[in-house]
């Protein structure tokens, strides 16, 4: 068993910056990582033209600002950069491999009590503290719906954590299932390299401009959120019209208000939308679709 004040359950940016301030503070703790390296989700799993969808003010870590050479909106490659130096700066050591099975708070010591499996030796580690960070993220584990018909069908399924770019897809017919940004810029990837793409959309979706949301963040600071994400309905209208010709509705609630109460992030237009417009991606409705990220291809 193994105790420290501080047990921090992931090592991607949040758990990182956590780990940063309790170093400053010089507030003992441990990490505790289930992969082989820091912020996997960056390094193993994104595709490669991915960058940073808000103003690099918004995603800086704390004690240590970004280059001045960084564009506003950082590459992936950059980002991943930005975390390597980051941990150097700041001597960040996480325990890698430890799947957490169980965290449970001790009435009678007042400390937490995390158990974890050691993935090289198979065997269960406790470890105990008084305080516990949990900074596993929000799109941790891949998902991917059962869905009749899938099992038979003849050509490939994919999930989005496993798409790196289009090039492989030049003049095959790719469905991607899912509307969030990772479908959005995904979908987008594929018909610039020459995919014939569709995408189904399962529900209303709000698209703006990363500069709309840059401009709406900086409202939030001085105005309610029901005036903010009313500006930003207006300008998504002036900009990208009837989007219901496409197949394409929006939801009553606002953006941000979504953000905050379901957790569902605005589409952040990156090319997409052109494309749909000039029907080089076929939007497809389809309500029975369960909420994910992936595509067959064909």
């Amino acid at each position: 068993m193994q105790e420290e004040l501080v047990i921090i359950v992931g090592a991607g940016p949040s758990g990182l910056a956590t780990a940063a301030c309790l170093n400053l503070h010089s507030i003992p703790y441990i990490i505790l990582e289930r992969e082989d390296c820091f912020a996997s989700l960056w390094k193993k799993y994104t595709y490669d033209r991915l960058h940073l969808h808000l103003d690099k003010q918004f995603c800086v870590l704390p004690r240590m600002p970004f280059s001045d050479s960084y564009p506003r909106f950082i590459s992936k490659e950059q980002f991943v950069r930005y975390l390597d130096d980051y941990v150097s700066h700041f001597k960040i050591s996480p325990l890698y491999r430890r799947c957490v099975e169980l965290a449970k708070f001790d009435e009678a010591s007042k400390k937490w009590i995390v158990k974890a499996r050691n993935l090289g030796s198979g065997e269960v580690e406790e470890y105990r503290g008084r305080f516990l960070a949990v900074a596993s993220g929000e799109t941790t584990n891949p998902y991917t719906p059962e869905i009749e018909g899938l099992n038979t069908f003849p050509g490939d399924v994919l999930h989005s954590s496993q798409f790196r770019n289009g090039k492989a897809f030049i003049d095959q017919k790719v469905l991607v299932v899912g509307s969030g940004n990772s479908g959005m810029e995904i979908a987008l990837d594929l018909a610039n390299h020459g995919a014939k793409t569709s995408i189904v959309v399962r529900s209303p979706i709000h698209i703006l401009s990363k500069d709309m949301v840059y401009l709406g963040l900086i409202l939030l600071k001085y105005i309610p959120v029901n005036m903010v994400d009313s500006l930003m309905v207006m300008l998504s209208k002036l900009v990208y019209g009837d989007l219901t010709k496409y197949g394409i509705t929006r939801p009553r609630e606002g953006p941000f208000f979504m953000k905050v109460v379901y957790g569902k992030y605005p589409v952040f237009d990156v090319g997409t939308y052109n494309k749909i417009k000039s029907r080089e991606i076929e939007v497809m409705l389809y309500d029975n679709f369960p909420f994910c990220f992936f595509f067959f291809f064909w």
